[in-house]
């Protein structure tokens, strides 16, 4: 005899699956995390073990490539009984000040004059030469100029700053301008917005994420245009700290100021994505990211 199956049926068995498949995808995504923090943790302990063992205990080698044991050590004297030149959080506090307000600065007037040169042609068409030559400038040699103006302050290091964070932002923002779909700004302004509602509720929009992009990495030239100024002239700093080092052939220290530089710039990372991800909320997963695959589960 045939069973008739209630009408309600499959509509329970498909509400019974979504669950399921959910708890899938999460088991799938957390042994994926696993799996990637287990490799760069074997990464990590094959790249410093194999220093270690290179090194060994000859003092040659430690005094021209350091150690990761003396790096450690290195950092634990300096957050016990400070630098040379003060408390650890002192100069870790200057060069973060430095590099922040340089970055806002340069992040602004770069986003600004993107868009503004993106958004008008006559713009583009006059300043364009003039920003490609200034481009094309060493940046960093400009450091040595700002001491020279603006003196040994903190200044200098935040105009190196916003000279270093400018150009990468500003070219991200003038072609993420320019790669706006033209259809978009072409219904927008049939249906009657303004020069400046389509700006702001169509190309930002779409320029977003070529901005964003371009943060993740102007703050690690940021922290390097801070770093740089200080080396060049400065009485503070991480800067000073590795020409410290450098002067007495402290290798461990040098290594030792670059592992805070580089946790400084993780954390950056952590809160720019953290940024990125509230603002480009709307975005689609990106292909081959786990998010992208749910739908095959």
């Amino acid at each position: 005899m045939a069973t008739i199956e209630a009408p309600g049926a499959a509509g329970t068995n498909a509400a019974d699956s979504a669950p399921s498949n959910e708890r899938i995808y999460k088991d799938r995504l957390r042994k994926h995390k696993i799996t990637v923090h287990l490799t760069q943790a074997a990464v990590l302990i094959v790249i410093f073990g194999g220093w270690q063992l290179l090194v060994g205990t000859d003092s040659t080698r430690i005094i021209l490539f350091g150690a990761p044991s003396g790096i450690i050590s290195q950092l634990v004297t300096w957050f016990r009984d400070g630098t040379a030149l003060g408390p650890l959080w002192v100069q870790i506090v200057v060069t973060l000040e430095e590099a922040l307000i340089g970055f806002f600065i340069g992040s602004a007037l770069g986003i600004v004059s993107g868009i503004a040169l993106g958004r008008i042609r006559f713009l583009a068409e006059v300043l364009g030469p003039f920003i490609k030559v200034l481009n094309s400038i060493p940046r960093i040699v400009l450091g040595s100029l700002f001491v020279l103006i603006l003196g040994l302050g903190i200044e200098s290091k935040i105009l190196l700053v916003i000279v270093l964070v400018f150009f990468g932002v500003f070219f991200n923002a003038f072609q993420g301008v320019r790669e706006v779909d033209r259809n978009f700004i072409a219904n927008a302004t049939i249906l009657g917005a303004s020069r400046w509602e389509v700006t702001r509720q169509v190309v930002l929009p779409s320029a977003f994420t070529w901005i964003i992009a371009s943060l993740h990495v102007s703050f690690g030239f940021a922290l390097i245009g801070a770093i740089v100024g200080e080396f060049i002239g400065g009485s503070q700093g991480l800067g000073q700290l590795i020409k410290n080092a450098q002067g007495t052939f402290n290798a461990n220290g040098v290594w030792a100021a670059m592992v805070i530089m580089a946790i400084v710039a993780l954390l950056a990372e952590f809160f720019i994505g953290k940024l990125e991800h509230r603002l480009l909320r709307w975005r689609p997963p990106q292909l081959g990211s786990l998010d992208s695959q749910a739908s095959g589960l």
